[in-house]
């Protein structure tokens, strides 16, 4: 009778003769240590700019705690000390949705908004969570890319594109006798006539906003000779004309309007921006807008969040002076202030490791698109740590054609439905679900979605298909350590 081989002695033949089957290349995952990489912060307080934390110029850090502690207040509809949620929302609170790896990231693992009819958020019988949202996340925003036919399919020959609010503030105690339904998702999932954004993380922002044009447009000159078949534009504001940098489409300029946007459209609460409470697309372009029972909801009138004119007294005027602003002014100056991540020189796989997949990062085409470091910012007359730094935040700030897959047909300013803003890269390495829809956890499948038919990025990622295992590995090990 003949005796079979040892396990280890089988193993070991299969990682000679199938070297690819044991050392398979593999996203390393979110990368443990220090919360994005700084010593100090911690899921729940995350770092201001150096000269932020020195408090330079005084009352800078005030700023800062308080626009922190406004990101994290929760909302609510009326009686409360935080009044003007809704009448339709996604949710209650800022930080409830940017807490991945800490305040002001992106979507944390398990999804708040799954929770909302549990918590109470989004009480009563009209109510029920969509079907896209699962206890695990990501969080997200839905959109109809196209209004409706009355049969109910897409009408290719309307765009919409606009957020289509999760839940409404009907049957809530404080809501009174405002009366509204959900979107119709199930129809727009049955019609393949949905789509999805998820929150996208805001370190380093004041740095991004801080970039003049000229920084901008230099890079793209630099960058419009490459091999690689890319060739970028810019979203422009539609006022001033010069280039918007925030959002998934780069649709909005600054993070002032960043912020108001997000408090009008994710929360339902007016501000002095978006000074009116905002129906669907479908109410407001093809109904009636919002019925009159489900305006000024909170009592206040409007807006909603507005300069606060008398402030409790405060033997510490610094700290008194930050209360003074408005909700929208206090978060953009949060994020205005919010320290970028640190990148790990070790985590994962070793320096050697990620020393190669930075070089192999450049030489396959990645950094075309997202440039490692835009050199430099302007002066800056909020706070020195913004003025005259390098930004390593590997994004160019344009817009590209991403293809057939990756696209959303949705427009937003100049940006069309297959174009997406090079998305920053610093942090990635605590981030838990990639591109602008959250559809993966892994960072090989992010990689592969860039190719498809249209996009600028196939040939970047053939390239990366063409790498050895190991190249492969390294350029991981790379990015997990951003």
């Amino acid at each position: 009778m003949k005796t079979g081989r040892p396990a280890s002695i089988l193993s070991l033949l299969a990682i000679l003769l199938f070297p690819g089957m044991a050392l398979a290349q593999t996203d390393p995952g979110v990368r443990t240590g220090a919360i994005n990489g700084q010593a100090g912060a911690t899921p729940t307080n995350p770092l201001p700019l150096a000269s932020v934390a020195a408090n330079s110029p005084t009352g800078s850090l005030e700023f800062f705690q308080n626009g922190l502690a406004r990101f994290e207040e929760v909302e609510v509809v009326s009686g409360g000390s935080n009044n003007g949620l809704g009448p339709r929302f996604n949710f209650n609170q800022c930080s409830g949705c940017h807490s991945q790896p800490t305040i002001g990231g992106s979507s944390p693992a398990a999804n708040p908004e799954f929770a909302v009819i549990a918590n109470g958020i989004a009480s009563g019988s009209t109510n029920t969570i969509p079907s896209f949202l699962t206890t695990n996340g990501p969080t997200r925003e839905a959109r109809f890319p196209f209004f409706f036919n009355s049969n109910g399919s897409p009408n290719t020959n309307a765009p919409n594109g606009g957020v289509e609010d999760l839940f409404v503030v009907s049957g809530r105690a404080d809501a009174g006798s405002c009366s509204l339904p959900q979107p119709s998702f199930s129809i727009a999932q049955s019609t393949n006539n949905i789509i999805f954004r998820i929150p996208t993380p805001v370190f380093g922002a004041g740095l991004l906003e801080n970039v003049d044009d000229s920084t901008l447009i230099a890079v793209q000159v630099a960058a419009a000779s490459n091999n690689f078949g890319i060739s970028g534009t810019f979203n422009h504001n539609g006022n001033d004309g010069t280039i918007s940098r925030f959002g998934w489409k780069a649709q909005n300029k600054s993070l002032l309007l960043f912020a108001g946007e997000a408090y009008n459209v994710e929360m339902g609460i007016t501000n002095e921006i978006f000074g009116q409470d905002r129906p669907l697309p479908g109410e407001d372009q093809l109904g009636s807008g919002l019925p009159a029972n489900c305006l000024n909801l909170s009592k206040t009138g409007y807006p909603e969040d507005a300069t606060n004119f008398t402030v409790a007294s405060n033997a510490d005027p610094a700290a008194q002076n930050a209360e003074v602003p408005s909700d929208i002014v206090l978060f953009a100056e949060f994020m205005r202030l919010l320290a970028p991540p640190t990148p790990s020189t070790t985590t994962p796989g070793g320096a050697a490791s990620i020393s190669r997949g930075q070089s192999l990062f450049s030489a396959i085409g990645c950094a075309t698109c997202h440039t490692p470091t835009l050199n430099s910012t302007q002066p800056s007359n909020i706070t020195s740590s913004l003025g005259s730094a390098k930004v390593s935040a590997f994004t160019d700030i344009e817009i590209h054609h991403m293809g057939t897959g990756l696209a959303d047909n949705v427009s937003q300013g100049g940006a069309g439905g297959d174009q997406f803003r090079t998305a920053p890269l610093w942090g990635l390495g605590q981030r838990i679900f990639f591109l602008h829809d959250g559809r993966t956890t892994n960072l090989i499948n992010a990689i592969q979605a860039h190719q498809s038919n249209g996009s600028e990025a196939t040939q970047v990622e053939e390239n990366f298909d063409s790498l050895s295992t190991s190249q492969q590995q390294d350029l991981l090990n790379f990015l997990r350590s951003l």
